[in-house]
């Protein structure tokens, strides 16, 4: 996978990037995808419940609604998320993603902004109160082939799989391989609308790129993907 070397550290098998490096660049603007990595506080599994997985879905599906991106994919772990979305057209990636965190954090600490009290929730894993959910910053990587949007969903989808949790990505319910599946899931995913790399190339179009007939409604039309499609790969726990 694409990931700079030492910024990520193995758990269980799987791979999980958390330490980020200084003076990261965002590029952004060019109707790239994101796909974006971000860890709670020190690695910890704070999202290692079913409460707290499913209070993470609720969060994002307010934040896509208010700010109006496309989510083509995601996975929740218990120690950190993915997300594969598009720009919002009206705040940068970093907006989403301060917002997304910040209300988690909130609901998980049972707080309203403006108010204090005890929390009402404690963190799984944590002896008193952490001094933050999040670990600051996150990875942004910007997807800009086809060949890099399903190396991206599919290393999302098999993340619980690698992390031996789960045998398959069916058996995992907080992830958009459900949806690429059977058309169902907890949030309802944009997937990208698959064109022929020979039409790409004769129109001179990113491979991203909308169309004009695309400019009109979602900028990521929902339509049947014939490429990796996720009942035809075989996953393996080992």
């Amino acid at each position: 996978m694409a990931y700079p070397l030492g910024f990520g550290s193995s758990k269980g098998g799987l791979r999980v990037l958390c330490l980020m490096p200084k003076n990261l660049k965002r590029v952004t603007g060019r109707n790239d995808l994101h796909f974006i990595t971000f860890c709670c506080y020190e690695r910890r599994a704070l999202l290692g419940s079913v409460r707290s997985r499913n209070l993470v879905i609720e969060v994002l599906r307010e934040v896509q609604a208010k700010y109006g991106f496309s989510l083509v994919g995601y996975v929740i772990m218990p120690e950190h998320v993915h997300l594969l979305i598009s720009e919002s057209p009206s705040v940068p990636p970093a907006k989403v993603i301060q917002v997304f965190k910040q209300r988690v954090s909130r609901r998980m600490r049972g707080k309203k902004r403006g108010c204090t009290g005890q929390l009402s929730l404690r963190f799984p894993e944590a002896r008193g109160e952490l001094r933050r959910f999040w670990q600051r910053r996150y990875y942004d990587f910007n997807v800009y082939s086809r060949k890099k949007l399903w190396e991206k969903l599919h290393y999302m989808h098999t993340n619980p799989v690698e992390g031996r949790l789960v045998r398959h990505p069916r058996e995992w319910p907080w992830s958009s391989w459900s949806f690429y599946a059977t058309g169902e899931g907890l949030l309802k995913v944009d997937p990208v609308r698959s064109t022929r790399r020979s039409q790409e190339k004769r129109r001179g179009a990113h491979p991203l790129q909308k169309t004009k007939s695309q400019r009109v409604g979602h900028p990521f039309a929902i339509q049947a993907l014939s490429v990796c499609h996720p009942r035809n790969c075989a996953f393996k726990r080992t």
